[in-house]
């Protein structure tokens, strides 16, 4: 029998299964337990919620990850419930499956399958288990280690985990504190045995939460951060929290002045962030100021985003020769005006990461022909990149025609967002003088250009402002 008969038999049994919810809720007590994932997939597609509660309650792997499984809409319900029948005591029935689940995470992850492979049942293993914190399974587990010489019995008080990531912003900002007000409950019921461990925040309107609710996600297992609108104050107060971070994002920062002692602080905190390698910055005026901040940081850093950042003259003659960015893959400088008649800072600077740039902005930065006549062979020494993002800068159409030829020989570019040409406007620059049939002529002239060079995987595309 083929395999794809096989899968086929397996999935209409399962969707029989799931049709009569009574018998199967009944069936978990005695079906094989390399039936439970594909069965748990297919419940939490359709959203069978008392399937789904049923089969945490006996789940006969140590872990459980929602992984590539998609949460939308009616999904986010079954988050909840998966939480609220999570069982931190085991029950001791010698007449039922008992539950073996130590690790519930409710992440999306699309490299996560649903569960790890188990070495031991006496020290059983998760590749995304906490590392970090002192309440993890890891750094407890030992105690509790030999506490039954049987492997299928667990004492009472097994550690046990809850891995999540939380976005307190948005439109549906009101249910995330819910679901944030339900895991925090679940861990003062488990009275120390439930480590809540939080690897993605997301905060609008720091000012709005109070310290000791942010403390208790466990920030020291954070691995992403991102703060919309707050000032540099409470966000240093943040940081003081983490020590593991890889990514940080802070949007619309408030800081009085940047050579007091609040920014200082922050600087401070900065300095132990070891493991970072994303760092975006949006709307928080730096201006003169990027070496003091990239000074502290890892020489590792992939990822930079320094959009509305005010960056000066002095902070791009800095960024040229910064051994933080010397290895980055992306760089994002859009919304930083450059005006000067000089512009070799920023023709150093691409110089500098032309060894590893795969992913370039530079929008709105008011660049002119005379600026990209410059920068035409830096961005040729770019040899790995892969897009190119240099929307709306003020550009003539034969200046897009030299950089369309100088950027086709590089074979690994593949996606380009080009400015409208200055010729397409009337008098101001601006939506309402757009010439809606000279655009049109432009696209068809680049797109023309693209195919006579043999570039037909290449993309160059532009939108109305």
């Amino acid at each position: 029998m083929d395999n794809k008969k096989t899968n086929t038999l397996l999935d209409l049994a399962i969707h029989q299964l799931l049709s009569n919810e009574p018998a199967a809720i009944h069936a978990l007590k005695e079906i094989p337990k390399e039936l439970f994932v594909p069965l748990l997939s297919a419940a939490f597609k359709g959203v069978h919620k008392n399937i789904v509660k049923a089969m945490i309650q006996v789940w006969p792997f140590t872990c459980l990850h929602i992984g590539t499984l998609s949460v939308q809409g009616p999904h986010r319900e079954l988050l909840t419930a998966m939480v609220k029948c999570l069982q931190i005591i085991p029950v001791q029935d010698p007449d039922s499956r008992s539950s073996k689940l130590r690790i519930l995470d409710l992440r999306e992850d699309s490299g996560c399958k649903i569960i790890c492979p188990e070495i031991s049942a006496k020290s059983p293993a998760c590749l995304f288990s906490c590392v970090h914190s002192e309440h993890s399974i890891l750094k407890m587990g030992a105690q509790y280690r030999n506490a039954s010489s049987e492997p299928e019995v667990q004492p009472s008080n097994l550690p046990m985990e809850l891995i999540v990531n939380i976005s307190l912003r948005g439109g549906n900002i009101l249910r995330e504190r819910e679901y944030l007000a339900l895991l925090l409950n679940k861990v003062e019921q488990s009275s120390g045995s439930l480590h809540l461990c939080c690897r993605d925040l997301e905060i609008d309107k720091l000012s709005v939460y109070n310290r000791n609710t942010l403390n208790r996600l466990g920030l020291k297992c954070l691995d992403h951060l991102s703060v919309f609108k707050g000032s540099l104050r409470e966000i240093t107060y943040l940081l003081a929290q983490v020590v593991h971070l890889r990514k940080l994002c802070l949007s619309k920062v408030t800081c009085s002045s940047l050579n007091g002692k609040v920014f200082q602080n922050f600087v401070s905190q900065l300095r132990f962030m070891d493991h970072l390698n994303e760092l975006n910055f949006d709307s928080f005026d730096i201006s003169d100021h990027l070496e003091t901040v990239l000074r502290v940081l890892p020489t590792s850093l992939d990822f930079l985003h320094l959009t509305f950042c005010e960056l000066s003259y002095k902070d791009f003659k800095f960024l040229a020769e910064c051994p933080q960015v010397k290895h980055l893959k992306l760089l994002n400088i859009s919304h930083n005006p450059i005006c000067w008649e000089d512009c070799e800072p920023l023709i150093n600077l691409l110089n500098y990461v032309s060894g590893t740039l795969q992913h370039l902005e530079f929008n709105h930065c008011l660049l002119r022909d005379s600026a990209f006549y410059g920068l035409i062979p830096a961005l040729t020494h770019c040899s790995h990149l892969q897009v190119l993002n240099f929307f709306c800068n003020p550009v003539s159409m034969s200046m897009l025609m030299r950089l369309l030829e100088h950027l086709t020989p590089l074979m690994e570019l593949k996606h380009v967002i080009y400015p409208i040409p200055v010729h397409c406007y009337g008098r101001w620059q601006i939506h309402d003088s757009l010439d809606w049939q000279k655009l049109a002529n432009v696209q068809a002239q680049l797109k023309q250009m693209v195919q006579e060079a043999g570039r037909s995987d290449m993309t160059w595309i532009t939108y109305p402002e």
